[in-house]
């Protein structure tokens, strides 16, 4: 391994997506996941709302790391038009979820937290996103085909819609996966 951290790395998330992409940066790190509260208090501005509840999922840990271990917990939130959008609950919501980012420009935001037994260390991330216009046929197969009903905002960049259905993006792709892996790495130095 490249990096030479001075903890064992525990990645507090079930998300596949930010295990495989750990795993291509050659970090050895153990997963262990705790079911967490993602709510938030509602006068939380949008850009603060992702690292929040990083930072609650990180307080989830707390009681099982020891002091070797160096916790990362994340979160990810889609918005629109100041509207926040996580993971949706059912077909409907997807379809809502969809048909509003349909042809418009989102904002990504990923909160990462880096906690020890004795610091804490927190940043978010922005990613901006441009959708091509899907229709409403494409959206209800897209929904079918690969049950984003795990992903805010109703999709996966790595799959059909991020394939066909972006026009550009600005900012961190790995961002837009889950987990900003440049800004992480660099955090990660902090600890070796």
């Amino acid at each position: 391994m490249l990096l030479q951290l001075a903890y064992n790395l525990v990645l507090g998330s079930k998300s596949p997506r930010r295990v495989e992409l750990l795993q291509k940066s050659g970090l050895d790190f153990e997963q262990r996941v705790i079911d967490t509260d993602e709510s938030y208090p509602k006068d939380l501005s949008v850009d603060t709302i992702a690292q929040h509840i990083a930072e609650a999922k990180a307080a989830a840990h707390k009681t099982t790391l020891t002091n070797q271990e160096l916790l990362i917990t994340a979160d990810t939130i889609v918005v629109h038009n100041n509207v926040v959008y996580g993971k949706p609950k059912t077909e409907e919501d997807a379809l809502q979820t969809l048909t509003k980012l349909s042809g418009t420009k989102h904002l990504v935001y990923t909160g990462v937290c880096l906690m020890t037994t004795k610091s804490l260390s927190a940043f978010s991330v922005k990613s901006e996103v441009h959708f091509a216009t899907l229709s409403e046929k494409e959206i209800k197969w897209y929904i079918n085909e690969f049950e984003p009903y795990d992903k805010a905002g109703a999709y996966g960049i790595q799959d059909w819609i991020g394939n066909v259905k972006i026009n550009s993006i600005v900012g961190s792709y790995t961002n837009i996966l889950g987990l900003p892996m440049g800004q992480l790495y660099t955090a990660l130095e902090g600890f070796s």
